[in-house]
């Protein structure tokens, strides 16, 4: 069965919830990851299965259906949400195998990495039959409609509307910092249903429909010169009732869930075989998938976001001629070292080894340390040329891109200091700041 209705039955203040929701979960996720195949097995028949279905000339949305169909696309997924149930060591095996195939990988985006893992543990099994199917076999681009202009580390304040009307919810506010939001048919939102409560409570989770009238989506220009990031408006769009994820007022248990399998992500680094994003909106999914294999390219290793791998530093510092510069060789070393260790670390949490709780916070600590650090080894590299952009530099300008984006994963996911209030409050036990009590209503709270 899923884990919303244990979950639910918890009678527990706020500040305990969450830890013992980590119980839970991570107990019975746990034991529906045991799988007598060894990792080498794994391999073994993922590879004859490779060999039989593997075909360059049918379409991207072929082979993703073909990977969603074999249980291939989200292997951590339990068997009744669409997954095998394995755990971290047998699908790093399947994500390796992939890449070692030189095969296109799984869909990209929210969609896979947050939406399917919540509505596995949250949603209903009706839930789970009408929205994994999609987002598994890459028809369905979903979005991260939670942060707001007055709700982002503080996200408990979002101020954004849910009023029943009927069978469905009108929805009525403001997000911003949403990842894909211009290519999404759905979101994971997170609305105000009880102004009533307390902050914490009377939050709703829902599965939106991003293609409606009343929802209007605007591009963020990073100063990358990308927009990565949207805001989104929403004027009375609507959702069915049927599209509560967790039951009305559990939204924050919900959104938490979410939160955990992104730092999760977003720390994890490690090889990844090629892919492309999902949805019909980026207009791909008939594309020939045999063509994505060189078009594609594979995202850095080891750091897990969107610093340069050491791989790729020492072949920069190669064409610099500055391999055998002490400070430079021992920058690099350390920034493998940390790299391996947040791999390591979050192998061990995902099979079952979690130590604290906080591993997921821990790597996404990790994760912003490794692209500053990676920034700083890239411009001692070349110099000079830093101060250069694009083609005018004489690499590229691929450390420049990095430096201008690497203020930004301290940022998105929840910021470095979100993190650490985190670890501080629910693993350390520190005292929270002080503010009002827990269950005052959220209408009596200043807003703004």
């Amino acid at each position: 069965m899923l884990f919303t209705q244990r979950i639910l039955q918890q009678t527990l203040p706020v500040s305990n919830f969450i830890t013992k929701f980590k119980e839970i979960v991570n107990a019975e996720w746990h034991y529906k990851s045991m799988s007598e195949q060894t990792a080498s097995e794994v391999s073994e028949e993922l590879s004859a299965w490779l060999e039989e279905n593997w075909d360059p000339e049918i379409t991207l949305a072929e082979w993703w259906s073909r990977l969603s169909e074999g249980r291939w696309s989200h292997p951590t997924l339990p068997e009744e949400a669409g997954g095998r149930g394995y755990n971290r060591e047998q699908s790093m095996a399947v994500t390796v195998g992939l890449a070692d195939a030189n095969v296109v990988g799984p869909p990209t985006g929210l969609g896979h990495m947050l939406a399917a893992p919540t509505i596995a543990v949250h949603g209903t099994q009706e839930q789970v039959d009408r929205f994994l199917p999609e987002i598994l076999d890459g028809s369905t681009a979903w979005c991260q409609l939670f942060s707001e202009p007055n709700a982002g580390s503080d996200l408990a304040g979002l101020q954004a509307r849910a009023i029943q009307d009927g069978d469905e919810w009108v929805i009525t506010g403001q997000k911003v910092w949403t990842s894909g939001g211009h290519v999404a048919e759905k979101g994971m939102l997170i609305a105000r249903t009880d102004p009533e409560a307390p902050k914490h409570q009377g939050i709703t989770y829902f599965a939106i429909d991003m293609q409606q009238p009343g929802i209007e989506v605007r591009p963020l220009r990073e100063m990358t010169g990308r927009a990565l990031f949207n805001e989104v408006f929403l004027d009375e769009a609507r959702v069915p009732n049927e599209n509560v994820i967790g039951g009305l007022g559990a939204g924050w248990a919900v959104a938490n869930s979410t939160l955990m399998f992104e730092r999760a992500s977003l720390g994890g680094g490690g090889r990844q075989p090629v892919s492309a994003p999902a949805g019909r909106i980026p207009g791909r999914l008939e594309d020939r998938v045999g063509g994505f294999v060189s078009s594609v390219s594979r995202g850095p290793e080891g750091d897990g976001g969107r610093g340069m791998s050491t791989d790729s530093l020492v072949r920069l510092a190669k064409e610099a001629g500055c391999t055998n510069d002490p400070i430079i060789r021992q920058e690099i070393v350390q920034l493998h070292i940390l790299a391996e260790v947040n791999k390591l670390n979050m192998r061990r949490a995902k099979a079952g080894g979690s130590r604290t709780g906080a591993e997921g916070n821990l790597a996404k600590l990790a994760m912003s340390e490794l692209v500053r650090r990676s920034r700083e080894v890239g411009n001692k590299i070349i110099g000079a040329d830093g101060m250069l952009a694009g083609q005018d530099s004489a690499t590229g300008g691929s450390v420049q891109e990095v430096t201008m984006f690497s203020p930004a994963p301290a940022i998105y996911g929840g910021t470095d200091q979100v993190q650490r209030n985190i670890i501080g409050e629910r693993v350390l036990g520190l005292s929270k700041e002080p503010g009002h009590p827990k269950d005052t209503p959220f209408k009596d709270l200043l807003q703004n």
